[in-house]
């Protein structure tokens, strides 16, 4: 198991000073990833930092932590800018960088309020679509793509550090089965509920089914890893991730709501290491 930080990029971490202090607080305690949600707005006029700026940033105040979006709805961007932004960030990092993508949270407005996709099934289809030309713009190889929603002509762009590419998390709300299928092409899975913003978790008995049912859709023999979210008081408080553990995870990250203070709190206390 390894233990991760997420947090917004909004209200209170909406200054890329403030995340830059706590990346450098969960290395020095020993955390081995920070992770930052992606949105553009979220729902109130506040401070909202850009994640690839802030992660840059991040990325040149650290040296061993793995670094990522948690996550980027990826229909709403612009592949081919996307897949300049995590490559330099992975040079940037040397090769600490993990992209988790998704659809992006129906009920929030930053898709139709923008001119983007509002459509879920539009959107997946873009998601899928859309990770297969960013493995190709991330080969280093010419790329021809003419599909649905992308058409890409290019006679290659640099690769990042990590080979075969940089590792990508698919998020999905639990149960539905159609996000693991998904997962399962990839490196990683993200189960969230959809009451994940109350604290609600995905049982560890969950954990278990849904890793099950990856293993049977999963061609690939490389590592694939399974990510829960939750809190916990402090480093001696891992009797709930120990669940998770036995039931297949292989990250925890750990969430902290606000104010300010409680995370940094909970960041240098340390992981709850079983």
């Amino acid at each position: 198991m390894k233990y991760g930080f997420i947090s917004p990029n909004f209200g209170y971490c909406g200054d890329p000073r403030v995340l830059v202090d706590l990346a450098r607080q969960a290395e020095d305690a020993g955390w081995d990833g920070f992770f930052l949600w992606d949105h553009v707005q979220y729902l109130t006029f506040e401070p909202n930092a850009d994640p690839w700026v802030a992660l840059a940033a991040m990325a040149m105040a650290t040296e061993k932590i793995r670094l990522g979006t948690m996550v980027t709805p990826l229909p709403r961007r612009r592949v081919a800018k996307l897949a300049r932004e995590t490559s330099t960030l992975d040079h940037l990092s040397g090769g600490r960088l993990i992209l988790g993508v998704g659809l992006g949270a129906p009920e929030l407005p930053e898709f139709t309020g923008f001119g983007d996709e509002g459509d879920l099934k539009t959107r997946g289809a873009m998601l899928d679509e859309g990770l297969d030309v960013l493995a190709a713009l991330w080969s280093g190889e010419p790329v021809q793509h003419a599909g649905t929603h992308y058409r890409v002509e290019t006679p290659g762009f640099a690769p990042p550090v990590q080979r075969p590419r940089i590792p990508v998390w698919v998020a999905g709300t639990w149960p539905a089965r159609r996000p693991l299928r998904r997962a399962a092409r990839w490196d990683g899975v993200v189960p969230i509920t959809k009451d994940a913003l109350e604290g609600k978790l995905v049982a560890a008995d969950h954990v278990r089914e849904l890793r099950r049912y990856i293993s049977e859709h999963r061609i690939a023999t490389t590592p694939f890893d399974v990510v829960q979210f939750g809190s916990t008081r402090d480093a001696s408080d891992s009797a709930i991730v120990g669940d998770y553990v036995e039931a297949g995870a292989t990250w925890w990250l750990e969430y902290v709501m606000p104010p300010l203070e409680k995370s940094q709190e909970r960041l240098r206390k340390g992981p709850p290491r079983i």
